[in-house]
Formats: C-alpha cells, sequence, structure tokens
C-alpha cells in the first residue's frame, strides 16, 4: 500500500523525530500539537526539547518541503498518534472513620489519546490508517480508539474493502538520548485490529525501518510495550531493595551488583534516586490498574521505586545530621542521564522533599539550567550551585557533572561533603580532595573505611 500524505498528532519527544523522518524519507507530513508554544517555537526554526542530531533533523525535513507543522489535523492517507499518557492519582480516604487509609489509586490518562483521536474522526476516509504510537492499557485500541473513530461513519478493520479505515498499535521502543538511531535500527512490534491494517502499517514503517517488522495483534502489541517497561522497572526496585539490604549489611551494593552480574545469567540493573521519565515509571500502573488483582509484583515494584527518593533524602540526613538551614547544592533533575526530559524524575522529588524538610536547597541541571524546583533556588552555572554549599548532592550522572574535577570543586566551594546516589564519582578522588563521601547503597562500616576513619 502506497502512503503519499502523513499527519502526525503531538510533536513531543516521540511525534517530532517521528514526523520528521518519514518526511525526510519522502512522505508529505503534517505535524500537529495542540500547544501553541510548541507550534510557534517550529515554525520560527526553533526546538522545544533537546535530543541529540534532532535539530538538524528537523531543519532538514522542514527545508525539504515534506514537513508542516500546524495546529490541527487535516486530510491524510495515515494518520499517527503520539500523544502522551501519563497517569493521575486518586487520593483516597478511609471510607469510615476509624478505618485504614485507603491506598492511592493510579488510572491511565488517556485524555490527549481521546482528544487526539476525536479531532482525528472528522478526517478520516475509506482507506485511511490510524496508527495509536502512545503507549496504552490493553485494549485502549479496540475499546477507546475504535469508537471514536467510527463517528466518522467508517468502521474499524474493514479498509481492505474499501468502505472502512485501518488501525493498529505500534508502540515506540526507543531510548532518549538514541531516539534517531533507534527509530530506525530498532525491531517495529505492530498490532492490527486485523490483518489488512497491520500489513499496511508495515509498509509505512518500512519507508525507513531498518529494524525487523513484527506483526500482531493490537491488544498484544499494547502488552509488549508495557512488559517491556515493567521489566525494567521490577529489576530496578530489586537493586534500589539491595542497596538498602548493603547499607544494613555494612557492604557495597555496587561492587556486589557488579560481582552478581559476573554470573552468566545474571544482569542486574543499577540502584539510585528512583525511576522516572515518561515509561518505566508510569506503565506498570497500567497494568495494575487493568488487573489489580493479580498483579502484586508489579505493584510491590512500583511502591519500592516510588520509596526510593525519600531513602535518599534519609541518607542525606544522615550524612548532614540534620536538614534544618542547610544549604543543599542538588546536581541533576532529569529522569535519567545525558538527557534534558524532568518528567517524573525523582530528581526533583528529592528536592523538594529536602526542601520541605527545611533544607535551602540550590538546583543545578547543565542540560536544563533554567529548571525550576517549587522551594527551590535554581541556579544557571555550576560556579553559581556550588558557591554557597555545604553538602554536594550528586543525583543524575550526566557526563559533565561525572567529569567534575574534586580538587577544582574543593577550591569553588566551601562543601566539604559530598552525596552520591548514582555511583558516578570515584570516591577516592573526592576523599584525596578533602571531602566526607556518602554513597547510597554503601553501609556506615564501609563508608567508614573508604573514608579513611
Amino acid at each position: 500500500m502506497r502512503f503519499h500524505k502523513l499527519c502526525v498528532l503531538g510533536l513531543g519527544y516521540i511525534g517530532l523525530p517521528t514526523a520528521s523522518t518519514f518526511a525526510t524519507h519522502g512522505l508529505r507530513v503534517v505535524g500537529v500539537d495542540v500547544n501553541p508554544q510548541v507550534v510557534e517555537t517550529l515554525r520560527n526554526g526553533g526546538l522545544h526539547i533537546h535530543e541529540p542530531g534532532l535539530r538538524v533533523l528537523v531543519q532538514a525535513a522542514v527545508a525539504s518541503g515534506n514537513l508542516v507543522i500546524s495546529d490541527r489535523p487535516e486530510e491524510a492517507d495515515a494518520f499517527i498518534i503520539a500523544v502522551p499518557t501519563p497517569f493521575y492519582v486518586d487520593h483516597l480516604s478511609a471510607a469510615n472513620p476509624g478505618e485504614p487509609q485507603q491506598p492511592d489509586v493510579r488510572h491511565a490518562d488517556l485524555r490527549a489519546v481521546i482528544s487526539a483521536a476525536e479531532a482525528v474522526a472528522p478526517f478520516l476516509r475509506p482507506g485511511n490508517l490510524v496508527i495509536l504510537e502512545s503507549t496504552s492499557p490493553p485494549r485502549t485500541t479496540v475499546d477507546v480508539v475504535a469508537p471514536i473513530l467510527e463517528r466518522s461513519g467508517l468502521k474499524a478493520g474493514s479498509g481492505s474493502n474499501g468502505d472502512g479505515f485501518l488501525l493498529v498499535h505500534c508502540p515506540e521502543r526507543v531510548l532518549p538520548g538514541h531516539i534517531l538511531r533507534e527509530l530506525i535500527e530498532n525491531d517495529r512490534v505492530i498490532g492490527g485490529i486485523d490483518l489488512s491494517s497491520a500489513l499496511a502499517a508495515r509498509d509505512l514503517y518500512s519507508s525507513f525501518v531498518r529494524g525487523e517488522i513484527v506483526l500482531t495483534d493490537a491488544t498484544t502489541a499494547e502488552m509488549v510495550k508495557l512488559m517491556e517497561n515493567t521489566y525494567r522497572d521490577v529489576n530496578i526496585a530489586l537493586a534500589n531493595e539491595f542497596s538498602r539490604l548493603a547499607e544494613r549489611f555494612g557492604t557495597d551494593v555496587w561492587e556486589a551488583i557488579a560481582l552478581a552480574n559476573r554470573h552468566p545469567r545474571v544482569n542486574l540493573l543499577n540502584p539510585g534516586p528512583g525511576v522516572g521519565g515518561h515509561c518505566i515509571g508510569v506503565d506498570p500502573w497500567f497494568l495494575v490498574e487493568a488487573a489489580p488483582d493479580i498483579t502484586p509484583l508489579i505493584h510491590a515494584a512500583r511502591t519500592v521505586n516510588d520509596a526510593q527518593p525519600e531513602f535518599v533524602v534519609d541518607l542525606i540526613r544522615r550524612t548532614c545530621g540534620s536538614l534544618e538551614g542547610n544549604h543543599l547544592t542538588v546536581l541533576g533533575l532529569s529522569y535519567k542521564p545525558d538527557v534534558d526530559d524532568l518528567r517524573e524524575s525523582p530528581a526533583i522529588k528529592v528536592a523538594q522533599t529536602l526542601a520541605r524538610a527545611g533544607a535551602l536547597v540550590t538546583t543545578y541541571d547543565p542540560l536544563t539550567p533554567t529548571a525550576t524546583v517549587p522551594g527551590c533556588q535554581p541556579a544557571e552555572t555550576l560556579e553559581a550551585a556550588l558557591h554557597s554549599a555545604e553538602c554536594l548532592i550528586l543525583l543524575v550522572a550526566h557526563t559533565s557533572l561525572k567529569n567534575l574535577d574534586a580538587r577544582r570543586v574543593a577550591t569553588q566551594s566551601s562543601a566539604r561533603i559530598v552525596v552520591d546516589a548514582v555511583n558516578g564519582w570515584v570516591a577516592s578522588d573526592w576523599q584525596a580532595a578533602g571531602f566526607h563521601v556518602a554513597r547510597l547503597g554503601v553501609g556506615e562500616q564501609m563508608l567508614s573505611r573508604k573514608n579513611g576513619a
């Protein structure tokens, strides 16, 4: 099936690279976003997100004449929905006085998906293809998106007869920081509501995808994406629990993980201040919400990882003696190294908790120097962040932060305490420069030995 014109709804971390890649591979693309600032920025040649190589790609797509930025969809051969699907929290109270507090309930927020589907419906024509890329709870494609699109008067899944439209779920599977390469090289899973839909989507993506394109049904494709991210979430939760155990037993979790991973069938991930981003910390809740009675392991992992920022705060409290009135500098705010994405970032949660506890918190992130955290003072330069600090806290292993020279920092700051929550610094280098070093997942006995006490 040949496609000439594509409409991509949502120009964020997935939609913009996807639209630009299709455009540079010969398709006419209308990129749509409901945020006026995003539309204006892109039309003026700017970029609202940071991703290596993206600026050059977008400029090439626009210069080719194939990519047009708009605030509304229009008729096309195919439509891709790539909008956010966060969750929202219901804070439940006890049913009756004296009864235990009910646990918070997290629900998938499908408002953007629903709005996008509603925006597409008036433009649907027989034979059109609609692709949901947004990560979604199982059966969203068939139970939520399909009925909305059928308000067009066309039936989902009968496009092969020329009297309906084609519909698939094709989840994005890319790593921030490597999106442009992985869009092309990674395998794609295409889940159609029927075989004709899946085959049509395969034809579309084969215009640039070099990885294998595998066909399945829509609900299986939804499950695949959720399973991938839930696997990592559970693994990280295990690592975070190991960090707590190592501290209690007086060992070094980083050394223990490295040794355990020498086993040919063990691949433990690393602990840290928590789990963030738009996927791993969100997607498992979609499964818990859909089937709470049979997902105790997934729910437990989410509970562990959501509690990890408080565990890091407690480490800082014990290291500094107290938080009240202490000048603390938090280094790194994004949810992972070398990206500027702040969504659901555990580093931000740590900074906010420190501020609420009475600490005087300065924040600095080299990729988002103007980012603000409620209750905290942002620093736009490293020098400003170091100036009045009594304790330096590494929460994100950005390359530039990992490469800080401890001796130079000692001349720029009066701080002589550092807390490393991501194993980003060589402790001996900082100790040699006169700092007391505390590390996540390293017990007090081990810390004392490594600090020379």
